[in-house]
């Protein structure tokens, strides 16, 4: 199993989750728990939500992990699929066409955006049962120093 990890400060723990200050990194644009992480002032700081099976306390320095084997699939997900879509909904609307009686390049465009959207949709709720799976959250893996 290989880790991608971000370093971060434990601003408060509720039971077995913590939530970390750190520094928004070019690994958050494909992160698969967006989702939980909530941005403030705009800025380069961000809170995640982690697991915290470290035993971390308010204060600590910690190490974060996530499952790079999760952060592929959701870019997948997120990235490729919606364009995969698109591409079927236009080649099939190209080849239904003429068997309908329609202009060939009409339907081929309407089809294209028609499966983007269910791809969108899709996404959008594959994305929320994945974000509820322990292997797509982030896992405070490492305590760095303690407060």
């Amino acid at each position: 199993m290989c880790l991608t990890t971000e370093e971060g400060i434990v601003i408060d723990v509720k039971g077995e989750i913590a939530r970390i200050k750190t520094q928004k990194t070019g690994a958050c644009e494909s992160c698969s728990v967006q989702s939980s992480c909530h941005t403030f002032g705009g800025g380069k700081d961000m809170e995640v939500d982690a697991i915290n099976v470290a035993g971390a306390r308010i204060g600590d320095r910690v190490v974060m992990g996530f499952e790079t084997g999760s952060l592929v699939k959701a870019s997948f997900l997120l990235y490729l699929l919606p364009i995969l879509s698109m591409m079927a909904g236009g080649f099939l609307g190209q080849e239904v066409a003429p068997v309908l009686g329609f202009n060939p390049a009409g339907l081929s465009v309407g089809a294209a955006f028609l499966f983007l959207g269910l791809s969108f949709l899709f996404v959008k709720a594959k994305g929320h049962r994945m974000g509820r799976k322990e292997s797509y959250q982030p896992k405070i893996i490492r305590i760095l120093e303690r407060a």
